[in-house]
């Protein structure tokens, strides 16, 4: 057996470490990006309805148009009862006919402008289903999210248990070389392959190198990255 071996026991529970750790570092980014999607949704919506609204304001601005000249119309006929001469009478019938004239445009543009508002409507409903129907389904996905969480957390936990007896293994020259180069290089215990090439960074390793590996008799590292050689 490799004089490594515990290392290698060790390094593969870190291995497992920094795999969980990762996760629980994405998981709230996977959170994060499906919220961002959501919210795209919702402005769909908010778009939707800021349209709508402004169609139907639209409409009933072209409503109290044509109501105020209807008003302007009927205190023009009230007031042609008193008057004295038919040239003033008949210029009040220009003017009602220019207003009924007004009318008749702003009913025009209302009768487009609510036509406008049912498929702006919809557009509004069918954002409102897609929102809805997105919801759903994030509601899921953060729930498996969150169930995860908890299930790689708690095996966080029980790793970093078994980490602490399986270091108890590994000899203290070892375990101090290996935690000083795990934070710069992984992974640190690296096979020595056939040709005598280092499996970390590559690079061809001496004969006497490739000897002291195969001797299995203490702490050989690679003359380039300082990674632990083995040989399987």
């Amino acid at each position: 057996m490799s004089v490594v071996q515990p290392l290698l026991e060790l390094q593969e529970i870190d291995g497992r470490i920094r795999s969980l750790q990762q996760e629980i570092r994405d998981i709230p980014q996977r959170k994060a990006q499906e919220l961002e999607r959501l919210s795209g949704a919702k402005e769909v919506l908010e778009r939707a309805k800021a349209e709508h609204k402004n169609a139907l304001v639209r409409v009933s601005e072209l409503d109290l148009e044509v109501k105020a000249r209807k008003e302007k119309i009927l205190s023009l006929k009230q007031n042609q009862v008193s008057l004295k001469t038919n040239k003033e009478f008949q210029m009040f019938n220009l003017e009602i006919a220019k207003i009924e004239g007004d009318i008749d445009s702003f009913e025009a543009r209302q009768i487009a402008a609510l036509d406008d508002v049912i498929p702006i409507k919809h557009r509004v409903a069918e954002a409102e289903a897609k929102l809805k129907a997105e919801q759903a389904v994030m509601d899921v996905y953060l729930t498996e999210l969150d169930v995860r969480l908890a299930a790689v957390q708690a095996e966080l936990a029980e790793v970093e248990a078994a980490r602490v007896e399986a270091a108890k293994r590994v000899s203290a020259p070892f375990a101090q070389y290996y935690e000083r180069l795990r934070s710069k290089r992984w992974p640190v215990v690296v096979d020595l392959q056939a040709d005598g090439v280092c499996n970390g960074c590559h690079l061809k390793q001496p004969p006497s190198v490739a000897q002291q590996v195969r001797r299995n008799q203490g702490l050989v590292t690679c003359q380039m990255c300082g990674r632990i050689l083995y040989m399987l």
